[in-house]
């Protein structure tokens, strides 16, 4: 939205980078057209303010880079309205591309509909001193979301995806939804099935509450859980799937709309805000804090940040040999949306 620079009056800017983490309205220089100036106004969550750039990440997920010199004024507003309504209809493919969005690769490419992606390092070869190698952060990070039509049929499809893979010396995985046309394809093909996954869905308001109400008779209080838009060394430390890929890792987690990260004494999980949809996972609890409420705890406190940015529903995936977690999420008001699993090719 533009601007003219006399109808708004004197400019001020109130805010800092201590205010990284609050609901904002910015407004920057756009252009200067014979000799007037024009101004380009933004709504959203105060991102990051570093190096000169200033990041606000709206409600719909965008998130936008002002130059901190074009920056004329700016002030912090009370949280967005939170909406009305619950889970939004969606399909499995609709749900598929929301959650590739929270979780993405430094590298990508399309494929019609599909969307390769890679998130790899290379790593030491190992304990017999072999060569490096190179190494991916998940799965999730390192295959093909096969959702919609490639455009092309299906055998010239794959082929693509293997010299693709294989420029980067990475194997190749399909994520597939369960409902997939493609799925009987790969069967007739020979493609090994891996790591069944559910895909829950929740509404978020029930969720948020839970981060208000008083600890149950002789249980601990609610820990008081610290906010940040990136990953201290604590919070990495804490997360089990890193390995040798931390600072990978941290890239990917640290992509999305709108990611928060929440860490308390002995738990931490991480949320990503994409318009109505909020994104849940990385929950760890240490052994030793087990049985305490503690994952509930920490889905709850970040489900109350989701909605402060207008988000309404929760979705999240599990492992479907995980009974504790799926246990879990069923006691927090998720149920199951679809399942997808990954797809590899005969050796």
């Amino acid at each position: 939205m533009h601007s003219d620079f006399s109808s708004i009056g004197r400019l001020r800017i109130h805010i800092t980078p201590a205010d990284v983490g609050k609901r904002v309205s910015v407004r920057q220089l756009a252009e200067i057209v014979d000799g007037h100036p024009t101004f380009t106004d933004t709504v959203g969550v105060l991102a990051s303010w570093d190096i000169g750039v200033v990041c606000v990440t709206r409600r719909d997920g965008r998130t936008v880079r002002i130059a901190e010199r074009a920056l004329v004024a700016g002030k912090v507003v009370p949280p967005a309205p939170v909406r009305r309504g619950g889970v939004p209809d969606a399909t499995a493919d609709e749900l598929e591309e929301v959650a590739a969005r929270a979780w993405p690769p430094l590298e990508s490419e399309r494929l019609g509909g599909w969307t390769l992606r890679a998130a790899a390092a290379e790593v030491p070869g190992g304990p017999a001193g072999g060569p490096p190698r190179r190494e991916g952060f998940t799965k999730r990070a390192n295959s093909v979301l096969a959702v919609g039509d490639p455009g092309v049929p299906l055998d010239e499809a794959l082929e693509r995806v293997a010299a693709w893979y294989g420029e980067r010396g990475l194997p190749v995985y399909v994520q597939l939804p369960d409902t997939s046309p493609y799925a009987a394809e790969l069967d007739a093909r020979g493609w090994s099935r891996e790591s069944p996954t559910l895909v829950r869905t929740a509404p978020l308001a029930p969720l948020a509450v839970l981060a208000e109400e008083p600890g149950l008779p002789g249980q601990p209080e609610q820990p008081e859980f610290t906010f940040s838009r990136t990953p201290d060394a604590a919070w990495m430390a804490a997360y089990h799937r890193t390995g040798a890929l931390a600072e990978l890792a941290a890239r990917v987690m640290t992509g999305g709309p709108s990611v928060w990260f929440a860490a308390a004494p002995g738990v931490i999980g991480r949320a990503v805000v994409d318009g109505r949809w909020t994104h849940f996972g990385a929950v760890e609890v240490a052994p030793e804090q087990r049985r305490r409420g503690l994952a509930t705890a920490v889905m709850a406190a970040l489900a109350r940040r989701a909605r402060e940015e207008g988000a309404t529903a929760a979705h999240l995936q599990v492992e479907a040999d995980n009974p504790g977690a799926r246990a879990l999420y069923e006691r927090l008001g998720f149920t199951d949306h679809h399942g997808y699993h990954y797809r590899r090719p005969p050796v």
